[in-house]
């Protein structure tokens, strides 16, 4: 199954961070969820980077960026009640969705996802 990208795993990705070399091996049949996108995208704002030109060059490389639908939305509304505790924001929940819906092994730099114990295959950068 095609994996399923945070935020994090892009940015370490566009940035070369630790971990980037995992992201580097599956990004040609990767996927990252519209929302994550938009984290992407911000941080490239932040960082003078036109995030437009960031998403062609992934896509390119075989990123797709997956629309935010509603069975996403209300599963990643779901899932506030067993992620809250650990401080996941929209776009966490909103991933995590994306991989569940899809069965996909999800790729994140955030440990606290390690500590969730949900039926989605969370595989940690670092």
């Amino acid at each position: 199954m095609s994996p399923v990208l945070d935020a994090s795993a892009v940015l370490a990705y566009l940035h070369q961070e630790p971990g980037w070399d995992a992201v580097r091996k599956v990004i040609g049949e990767a996927s990252i969820g519209a929302v994550n996108w938009s984290e992407v995208a911000q941080k490239s704002i932040q960082q003078n980077l036109n995030p437009g030109t960031a998403r062609i060059l992934l896509e390119e490389v075989g990123l797709t960026v997956v629309p935010f639908s509603a069975s996403q939305a209300e599963l990643a509304a779901q899932l506030w009640t067993s992620t809250h505790t650990l401080g996941l924001s929209l776009a966490d929940r909103a991933c995590l969705a994306l991989a569940a819906e899809r069965s996909a092994p999800v790729l994140t730099a955030d440990r606290r996802w390690a500590e969730l114990g949900l039926n989605v295959n969370i595989q940690l950068l670092r």
